[in-house]
């Protein structure tokens, strides 16, 4: 499709060109990002929160990821499935790129593996880490299979456009504490950040690898969750170094997501949320969501401090 000599974000570039040409599905919900409406909540520390009002991501938001309803339905992520309309670059042997069509972002990617495998990222971790450096203008994030993948059948990534989520520029500015430091790399948590959070630092993929698999069985042990440890992981290349940030969770979707009154608030929280953009597909949500209520949903669906705390005192003794 594109010279093979091209660089992959070069290819996409390409391709989110030649959707919105091409595919009127896409075309029609990228121009409606324009008209998207968004406003911050402001907290301690300089920490901000965005709200975003996105009626398309309704389908995201609300999707039934139960074993009965997945089991039902054909995977639109599998190649055989795809639209018509939608075409793709390829990564390495293993994984197609393609745009999303229900973007949050300006530009929105999605990136599911070639072969129908459960969401379960820790033999893929490395593979987030090369795409991330390969697409240098971009956020790749991965949403666990009970943290807002609404393919949870699929193996598959998803990337947007730098310059989205708070959380890249508050890496800079929020208190941190430093975990371990060793070959150039860096481990350290957050504190008074909303919700928990480990970032790792460093040019060292091997490194970065361990440190990343050694928090999975952490995690893993301290929570007992299926089908793998519950959380939202974020990856940039910036400054010749990686930064990824996981964000531990223990609750998929908050009560206000089940309400049956006016207390219902349709907000299924995923990576861009943890990121510091809440995506709301409802008006009466966005316009009603308050700062505590931020608070509140954070709280129920991310670690507690103690727990958290034995994370960390777990991972800083290795």
């Amino acid at each position: 499709m594109n010279s093979a000599t091209n660089s992959l974000q070069k290819k996409v570039f390409e391709l989110l060109d030649q959707q919105n040409r091409e595919w009127e599905l896409a075309a029609r919900n990228y121009k409606g990002l324009e008209k998207v409406e968004k406003h911050f909540f402001e907290f301690d520390g300089g920490v901000k929160i965005g709200v975003q009002f996105n009626p398309e991501r309704i389908y995201s938001s609300a999707a039934k990821v139960d074993d009965k309803s997945i089991s039902e339905r054909k995977c639109f992520l599998c190649h055989a499935h795809l639209p018509a309309e939608q075409i793709w670059v390829e990564f390495n042997d293993n994984y197609l790129v393609l745009v999303n069509p229900f973007p949050i972002f300006p530009k929105h990617l999605t990136i599911p593996h070639r072969r129908h495998i459960d969401q379960c990222i820790m033999e893929h971790f490395p593979e987030m880490l090369n795409l991330a450096r390969e697409l240098d203008e971009f956020v790749v994030f991965y949403n666990g299979p009970r943290c807002g993948a609404s393919a949870p059948d699929h193996f598959h990534f998803q990337a947007g456009n730098k310059g989205f989520m708070p959380v890249e520029q508050e890496f800079y500015q929020v208190s941190k504490t430093l975990l371990r430091n060793e070959n150039g790399c860096k481990a350290q948590s957050t504190e008074n950040y909303l919700r928990h959070c480990i970032i790792l630092e460093g040019n060292d993929k091997s490194m970065l690898s361990q440190w990343f698999q050694e928090i999975f069985g952490l995690m893993e042990k301290l929570m007992q969750q299926e089908p793998e440890p519950m959380m939202n992981v974020l990856c940039l290349w910036e400054n010749e170094e990686w930064k990824i940030f996981i964000f531990p969770r223990k609750l998929h979707r908050p009560w206000q997501f089940f309400s049956e009154d006016e207390n219902r608030i349709l907000l299924s929280p995923a990576s861009v949320d943890m990121g510091g953009v809440l995506i709301t597909p409802r008006r009466e949500d966005f316009e009603k969501l308050s700062a505590s209520d931020i608070l509140d949903i954070f709280t129920q669906v991310t670690w507690e401090k103690d727990l958290f705390e034995k994370l960390i005192e777990e991972f800083s003794k290795d």
